[in-house]
C-alpha cells in the first residue's frame, strides 16, 4: 500500500487506523505490450497538469472493480482489458479543495489493453503510452512511481 502526503501536518500516517476517506476513487495501471516492449497509458489532468492513471469516484452501489472499468472507459474510451489478477495498490493522501481538507483514496487494479487508441474525455488533455522507465519519470507523485514500480514487477518475469 502507498501513501502520499501534501503537507507533513497532514501526514497520513498520522491518522487514525479508522478514519474514513472523504473521497474514493479506483482506476487502472493500464498496459500494453508493442514489438515486445510493455508500454504504460498516463493521462495528463486538464486541471493541475499532473500525470497519472486512469482513475475516478466510485458510484453508489459500485464495485471498486466496476468504477475502475467505468471510469477508464469514460476517460479512455477503452474498454478492453484483460485484469491481472493479484494486483490491487491503495494510495492515500490528503489535499486541500478551497479550505476544506480531503482526505482520498485511490484503489488501482493491472490490466492489459486490448487497444491502445485512446479517446480522451474532457478530464484530460494528453495520452501517452510510455516505456516503463519514461512512464515513471512522467509520472507526477511519488506514491504513483512506487504503484508502478509494483506493476511493472508484477509483470516482469524473474530470473
Amino acid at each position: 500500500m502507498t501513501e502520499r502526503s501534501t503537507s507533513a501536518e497532514e501526514d497520513p500516517a498520522k491518522r487514525s487506523n479508522d478514519e474514513q476517506p472523504d473521497e474514493r476513487s479506483a482506476g487502472f495501471v493500464l498496459y500494453s505490450v508493442d514489438g515486445g516492449v510493455r508500454r504504460y497509458l498516463l493521462l495528463r489532468h486538464r486541471y493541475g497538469g499532473h500525470w497519472g492513471f486512469p482513475k475516478g469516484h466510485i458510484e453508489g452501489g459500485e464495485s471498486e472493480m466496476e468504477a475502475a472499468l467505468r471510469e477508464t472507459r469514460e476517460e479512455t474510451g477503452i474498454d478492453a482489458v484483460t485484469v491481472i489478477p493479484g494486483f490491487q495498490e491503495v494510495s492515500r493522501y490528503r489535499f486541500r479543495r478551497g479550505n476544506r481538507p480531503v482526505f482520498k483514496e485511490n484503489i488501482y487494479f493491472l490490466a492489459r489493453a486490448e487497444h491502445t487508441r485512446p479517446v480522451l474525455s474532457r478530464e484530460h488533455t494528453q495520452a501517452e503510452w510510455l516505456p516503463y522507465s519514461e512512464a515513471r519519470e512522467r509520472l507526477s507523485f511519488a506514491d504513483m512511481r512506487g504503484i508502478l514500480d509494483l506493476a511493472e514487477a508484477m509483470l516482469t518475469p524473474s530470473r
